[in-house]
């Protein structure tokens, strides 16, 4: 991994090249919110460990669930006054998402929320990731892998 200190949401979470899904059909995404990362593994072995932020208040589904077929370049929700890039379903069909980290109208991104990325809950139920990380989830990941979401976040 980047050392947390040196990391940023431009930057990948790890200093290696991204798992070829084809060579591991089991693979799946684990989430961990205790430690705010989410790992591709392939059983019990860690492919890739990603920086993450999950939702506020447990508001983060824990659970198991799949990745749905839903998926776009860019998203804005004008309630929320935030919106995000490269977005893949997971739960109620386009309600729960990885995502980039929050950008505002203009798709410029939130430095104030960016810094949470593997350090705290920030989202409202969605799971950040930094860029080069979500772009290569919404390239690769395919519909139907599936998703475990587990842990407590401590302060």
């Amino acid at each position: 991994m980047v050392p947390l200190k040196d990391f940023d949401y431009n930057t990948a979470s790890e200093k290696k090249d991204y798992p070829n899904l084809a060579d591991h059909p089991d693979a799946f995404i684990d989430v961990d919110i205790a430690t705010q990362r989410m790992y591709i593994k392939d059983g019990k072995t860690v492919l890739y460990e990603m920086y993450a932020s999950t939702g506020k208040k447990d508001a983060t589904p824990k659970g198991t669930y799949h990745v749905q077929g839903e998926r776009g370049e860019f998203f804005y929700t004008q309630p929320l006054k935030l919106g995000a890039y490269y977005w893949v379903s997971f739960l109620n069909h386009g309600e729960y998402l990885f995502h980039t980290t929050p950008t505002d109208e203009q798709g410029n991104y939130v430095e104030s929320i960016a810094k949470t990325l593997g350090r705290e809950p920030s989202s409202h139920g969605c799971i950040h990731l930094s860029v080069p990380d979500c772009k290569w989830v919404y390239e690769n990941v395919p519909y139907g892998m599936k998703v475990v979401i587990h842990g407590d976040f401590k302060a």
